[in-house]
């Protein structure tokens, strides 16, 4: 089984606490060496400022290179386009684009008057500017919001088509999930690379709302399986080794490299990719 090449997803921070808590992740998975990390938003672009801060401090105390998330809503296109400018400023030079999720209560995606329409809108306007390297979302579970089952697939196709280099997939719980997915998109000519998306899971309960609110498919297997290990005490246990097999099972497919969701939570994270073979890189931690 070959190492695979890692990247990890943070979250920025809306309190002292919770900025201890990205400090820390950061400082136990930057000796992982990844090959970028990227940053979210908050639903409706709520942390846009929080996402910028912490992004230019990623870069700049861990050297990190940092992939910023950016999305259509609730801002124009001149103010989205400032956004981006700030980032290259700040010496990033990825993106990830995004439509983004509308803000909370308002259930449906509505483009502001004088912004982007859709992620396909923001990635041409991005890919003019010869500035980024982009990145885009992509669904191996159909999104609540596809019209059909080829819906995922030729959309992405169209993110590609207007200027994305590579794409990284929403999380899954079974590695045919995404394998089917990389096998509809290379039919469909998609050739950019896509990153399956992993979500360590640090609570059960937790992953299986978010999962209904995105569309993702539970495995029946899985859920028994958590019911008893919560019930014995044993679910990070469990959770390790879903994940490790999960991992395990995409590079025995050719996959090279492997996005984690980290939820800000670093333990398990570093656990699982310890288990496939990625160590610390002595001299790589860096002091917030």
């Amino acid at each position: 089984m070959t190492t695979p090449n890692v990247s990890f997803e943070f979250f920025p921070p809306q309190s002292l606490e919770a900025s201890f808590r990205l400090w820390d992740t950061a400082n136990i998975l930057a000796p992982l060496n990844p090959g970028f990390v990227s940053v979210t938003y908050g639903a409706g672009g709520t942390t846009r400022t929080l996402t910028h801060e912490a992004v230019g401090l990623l870069h700049k105390n861990y050297g990190l290179t940092v992939a910023a998330h950016l999305t259509c809503v609730d801002a124009s296109r001149e103010e989205t386009l400032a956004i981006a400018q700030s980032y290259k400023d700040a010496g990033v030079s990825q993106i990830v684009a995004l439509r983004g999720d509308p803000p909370k209560g308002s259930g449906t995606f509505t483009a502001h008057p004088e912004g982007f329409v859709s992620s396909v809108d923001l990635i041409s306007a991005l890919a003019e500017t010869g500035d980024f390297e982009i990145r885009v979302g992509a669904y191996p579970d159909r999104h609540p919001e596809a019209a059909n089952d080829t819906a995922d697939v030729d959309f992405l196709k169209r993110k590609i088509d207007a200027g994305a280099t590579s794409a990284i997939t929403q999380f899954f719980f079974e590695a045919d999930t995404f394998l089917r997915f990389r096998d509809a998109c290379a039919a469909a000519g998609i050739e950019a690379p896509i990153i399956p998306g992993i979500l360590p899971i640090e609570n059960w309960g937790g992953v299986k709302r978010f999962a209904a609110r995105c569309g993702t498919s539970v495995p029946q297997w899985l859920d028994d399986a958590f019911t008893t290990a919560v019930r014995d005490g044993r679910e990070e246990l469990l959770a390790t080794a879903i994940c490790t097999e999960l991992c395990s099972g995409l590079l025995n497919e050719g996959v090279n490299d492997l996005h984690f969701y980290t939820l800000n939570k670093p333990h398990l994270t570093r656990n699982v990719c310890h288990a496939l073979g990625v160590t610390p890189h002595v001299g790589l931690e860096k002091v917030a």
